[in-house]
């Protein structure tokens, strides 16, 4: 079972969640994939799910692919859960960090990631859902920053909700390796360190 390491209770009411586990064995009403823009999902998060779920998932992520294209930053695709407990697979495609460092495409990842954050948190919400989990997305083999990463992925979180009426009420980060959970629980600490955290020990 998935370890919630810190919580807090957002402005708009809804919980957000650090643990630390398998996003698969997830029970929130749908999890986040980390994709390729193809939903090719032959390695990293994507495999876990896949070998999770089942060939359902890939064969209808081949099905969206074919009807829809390729899969933007800002317009996840989404998927049955499967096998998996999740009802449903949310397949949002981040950034490879690449050209951040050039003057010209300067924070253009944090745009993508952002976008990312936002669109799978809309579609969650078009799909009804009220629970949501997502790994820390990019920070694999896209090589994204996981500090970076983890400021991204908390300011979208929580500009989302400050601007849009949802259903959803519990949004949980997924982390498996403590390389990942001490920079993400080093930036929520350095950004919320004035909000009281329940911790579990």
């Amino acid at each position: 079972m998935n370890k919630v390491l810190v919580e807090r209770i957002l402005s708009a009411g809804q919980t957000i969640q650090i643990a630390q586990g398998d996003l698969t064995t997830e029970t929130t009403d749908a999890i986040v994939n980390a994709a390729n823009e193809y939903l090719l999902h032959g390695g990293g998060v994507a495999w876990a799910i896949v070998r999770g779920g089942g060939k359902i998932i890939q064969q209808e992520s081949d099905e969206w692919i074919r009807v829809h294209g390729a899969v933007s930053h800002a317009h996840p695709a989404w998927t049955s859960g499967g096998n998996l407990p999740a009802k449903y697979v949310i397949h949002a495609v981040g950034p490879v960090w690449g050209d951040a460092q050039s003057t010209s495409a300067s924070g253009n990842e944090d745009d993508k990631l952002a976008a990312a954050v936002n669109g799978s948190l809309e579609v969650a919400d078009e799909l009804k859902c009220s629970s949501i989990s997502f790994p820390a997305i990019s920070t694999g083999i896209f090589g994204f920053p996981k500090e970076r990463a983890a400021k991204v992925m908390f300011s979208a979180i929580e500009d989302y909700f400050s601007k849009h009426g949802s259903g959803i009420k519990l949004v949980r980060l997924v982390l498996f390796d403590e390389t990942t959970i001490n920079a993400f629980r080093e930036v929520w600490s350095m950004a919320h360190n004035h909000y009281p955290l329940s911790i579990n020990h």
